[in-house]
């Protein structure tokens, strides 16, 4: 959950005013990371230009800039894809259209369709029937229908249907996989992407889950590390940004995520090629535990720095290490995977030695309050400790919202605002249902579902009163949705082992 886009919506619209908002860059303190390169040192930080989240006590990324907001489009409510390009739909577009079934071809009010012709990055608008759009309709059917579309009722398989779409048409030629189609999101986030990549993986669509995989090892940073956040080109990160350690635990298990599901044909030399991204990751999460076997201070999914380890962070880390032991023992690497299960074993005890006591909030010193992140210590993530069903329900009563979705967490410096934001309440659809708590991951699920915008688009945020709002789609929205669909449908998602 990244800091900035906490006001997204509201910079928006104050920009029909024409105003401008103070925006901050300041570097976080943290404990210094172990290992040879902790970061990008303080001679290396850019301009950058970041909205400070309202409310908010602690500063964010950035230091003394400011960005007119006028110049921050309208969200999306929908895409316009060929696979290789997309365009966002506005909501004005959206109003009283919808897509033509299984596809992103949109029918508007009149009849006719608006699609995006291949190799064009402007779309136009045909009669209804056109025999080009409808190719591009059939080529979404038969991409559909090359993999499974979880869901037990028609209207959870359509949700999935488009979901997947939508993740399609954000991801890119390269790999990089947008976490939306509105400046300010159309960036390539490590944490995003590893969880498409494994809802991909687990819905029949190995070559794109693999797509982003090799592309997570491009823009790998010599350390080990990966940057907040990078161009979806590649390039790098699009400002100064401080980088997160918790990639170092998404990255391993999405590729595990991949592994267990990938056809067998072909899987060794494919893994063998993402192998060395695997190992410097997980090398470099390791070398980050401190005597107390907890890495160190770091921003977490909130995008937002902590003065003590925060639970966003070791939760990951202890999945990646987990999941990149398995890997190595599976593939004649005894060495690699005695030592990623120690560290493992170090971490999972200072988790159990530190946040268990706090119901796994969100810091290891206690004074930030509950997190959705608590989640990340459930299946598909982790083996969830004896204690977990007690902390995951007491976070969701403390989290919970009068419309009925979830804020990320209750840190009292970080007020988040009266809306639910949809990947932190369907973290609790999936951990429940890897819990075997079906009937609890199925309304919360429920809950998400019906909260899709006019389109069928899953949004980022739901306002106080119970509607869509911000951006839709959202890749990591998607993905979790998909991946909860997947784990009610049958024996569940599998949970990398703790080998130590």
């Amino acid at each position: 959950m990244r800091a900035v886009l906490l006001v997204r919506w509201a910079v928006v619209a104050a920009s029909l005013a024409g105003l401008a908002l103070p925006v901050w860059a300041a570097k976080p303190a943290a404990r210094p990371a172990a290992g040879p390169s902790a970061g990008r040192s303080a001679g290396d930080e850019r301009p950058v230009f970041l909205v400070r989240p309202l409310g908010h006590q602690s500063r964010g990324d950035a230091e003394g800039s400011y960005a007119a907001v006028s110049l921050l489009a309208s969200p999306t409510a929908g895409l316009l894809s060929n696979t290789s390009s997309a365009e966002g739909i506005s909501r004005a577009t959206a109003s009283g259209a919808r897509y033509v079934e299984r596809s992103n071809v949109l029918e508007l009010p009149s009849g006719r369709w608006k699609y995006l012709p291949d190799g064009r990055t402007a779309s136009v608008v045909v009669s209804r029937g056109d025999p080009k759009a409808w190719l591009q309709i059939a080529r979404s059917r038969a991409w559909l229908a090359s993999g499974t579309v979880p869901g037990r009722s028609p209207g959870q398989r359509a949700a999935a249907e488009r979901a997947l779409l939508s993740m399609r048409a954000l991801l890119q030629p390269n790999g990089a996989m947008a976490a939306g189609w509105t400046p300010g999101w159309q960036y390539n986030w490590p944490r995003d992407s590893g969880f498409a990549a494994a809802a991909f993986a687990h819905t029949g669509h190995d070559a794109e889950a693999y797509r982003i995989l090799r592309h997570s090892a491009a823009t790998q940073r010599e350390d080990g590390t990966w940057e907040a956040r990078t161009k979806l080109d590649g390039s790098g990160p699009p400002d100064g940004r401080r980088w997160q350690l918790d990639a170092n635990g998404w990255v391993p298990w999405a590729a595990w995520q991949w592994y267990r599901a990938a056809p067998r044909a072909g899987r060794p030399a494919r893994l063998a090629a993402l192998y060395p991204m695997v190992r410097k990751a997980a090398d470099r999460a390791a070398a980050s535990l401190g005597a107390d076997g907890l890495p160190p201070a770091s921003p977490d999914y909130w995008e937002l720095a902590t003065a003590t380890a925060n639970i966003g962070t070791a939760a990951p880390l202890l999945a990646g290490l987990n999941a990149a032991a398995d890997l190595a023992a599976g593939t004649g690497r005894p060495d690699d995977a005695a030592r990623w299960a120690g560290a493992a074993g170090r971490l999972a005890a200072g988790i159990a030695a530190r946040f268990a006591p706090l119901g796994y909030q969100r810091t290891a010193d206690g004074l930030h309050g509950h997190d959705s992140a608590v989640a990340f210590m459930a299946p598909p993530f982790n083996a969830a400790p004896a204690d977990l069903p007690r902390a995951l329900d007491a976070t969701y009563e403390a989290l919970l919202l009068p419309n009925g979705g979830l804020t990320p967490g209750n840190d009292p410096t970080a007020p988040w605002g009266k809306a639910a934001w949809t990947p932190s309440t369907a973290f609790f659809a999936l951990a429940w249902a890897g819990t075997g708590r079906t009937a609890k991951a199925g309304q919360v699920l429920d809950w998400v579902l019906a909260r899709r915008n006019a389109l069928g688009e899953l949004p980022e945020k739901v306002n106080a009163a119970g509607s869509p709002s911000s951006i839709a789609p959202l890749a990591w929205t998607g993905a979790i949705t998909v991946l909860a669909l997947v784990a009610l449908d049958g024996p569940g998602l599998p949970t990398p082992p703790l080998r130590s």
